[in-house]
């Protein structure tokens, strides 16, 4: 459900101030930050680890803290799962063994891995490919902290291997293959927010009806803060520690996607880790985008969809997922809005 809220200004002259967006429910945010400090009460327990290549966290209340804390290091351990099965930096992860094999013939995963390649496969071809986990193929020459990226040369020997068609499951053997040599994919764009929606409803099922759960630009809430919505604050992608808007969040998720979460400059133009799978380079044109919605998966997708699409392409794509918003800021600072989203107020 999203929350009252007004729309915020251009971004252009420094962050907004504290105006809130309004519109017709109540949503997340996690890339961004959240600003309600952790309450001083016993019930409410959490913990923060890093994992995935980021920081994930839960907080929850609950009214027996010894419950409250085994819960959230249920949430954790199912994180740390996740994360064994999907990340490709693991050389012995499910995904890992695809990318390896799947050329060659196909290879049987687990359903749960399935599920959710075939749910990527879904949102790329409602993206018209700007969502595709086998950017992969090229993204895997791409590293930040090295501050690596592939050659003109390596981009047009492998730009052909991204085509998220490439990639064929066989409901019933449960196995994926590749079309051609040379593909990867990566869940990077869509892991994050399934894992926070399925720690969701993992306390759900439990009987917790209050929690946040994060992991980097994803952030899914279960009902309020107890008579509060939860506060979260989209950051601004230029000016560190400032915020664009805040969002009060009931039983919503959010995800962002910015080119500030992972990148380096190289001759003053910035590389970072959104790619746009008809180039194989890092997309151009937008600097982040939040959307708002009922499930943290297609939040997730969603918001590297349009990043990739930009604001025209992207927010007619929002237009066609009801009880979905989306906020964009262009490379100019310009801030764009979902239908529902209300204009200013005056």
């Amino acid at each position: 459900m999203l929350l009252a809220r007004s729309r915020p200004p251009s971004i252009r002259n420094g962050a907004a101030g504290a105006q809130r967006p309004r519109s017709r429910r109540a949503a997340p945010f996690a890339a961004l930050a959240l600003l309600v400090a952790p309450a001083a009460l016993a019930e409410w327990v959490g913990e923060a680890i890093d994992l995935m290549g980021t920081r994930v966290s839960v907080e929850l209340w609950h009214d027996d803290p010894a419950a409250g804390r085994a819960l959230a290091d249920m949430v954790l351990d199912d994180y740390r799962r996740i994360d064994r099965q999907m990340s490709t930096y693991r050389p012995d992860s499910p995904i890992s063994r695809v990318n390896a094999e799947a050329a060659e013939r196909p290879v049987e995963v687990d359903a749960e891995l399935f599920a959710l390649v075939g749910r990527a496969l879904e949102m790329s071809a409602a993206s018209g490919g700007a969502f595709d986990i086998t950017y992969e193929s090229i993204g895997y020459f791409y590293d930040f902290r090295a501050r690596r990226r592939p050659t003109a040369e390596d981009i047009a020997a492998r730009l052909d291997a991204i085509d998220y068609r490439h990639v064929i499951l066989d409901p019933a053997a449960s196995t994926i293959r590749f079309r051609a040599p040379g593909v990867r994919i990566n869940l990077g764009g869509i892991a994050k927010g399934y894992a926070v929606e399925r720690a969701a409803a993992l306390l759900r099922e439990r009987g917790v009806r209050h929690a946040v759960l994060s992991a980097g630009g994803d952030t899914r809430v279960l009902g309020d803060r107890r008579g509060r919505p939860w506060m979260i604050g989209i950051r601004h992608p230029r000016l560190e520690g400032e915020i664009v808007t805040r969002l009060p969040l009931v039983d919503e998720a959010v995800s962002t996607s910015g080119d500030y979460e992972r990148f380096f400059e190289e001759d003053g133009k910035r590389y970072h880790h959104i790619l746009n799978p008809r180039t194989g380079r890092p997309t151009e044109g937008v600097l982040s985008v939040t959307v708002i919605g009922p499930d943290a998966t297609t939040t997730d997708g969603l918001s590297t969809s349009v990043f990739v699409l930009g604001p025209e392409a992207g927010l007619e794509l929002i237009e066609r997922f009801p009880g979905y918003e989306a906020v964009i800021v262009d490379a100019g600072g310009r801030l764009f809005y979902s239908s529902g989203l209300a204009p200013p107020d005056g």
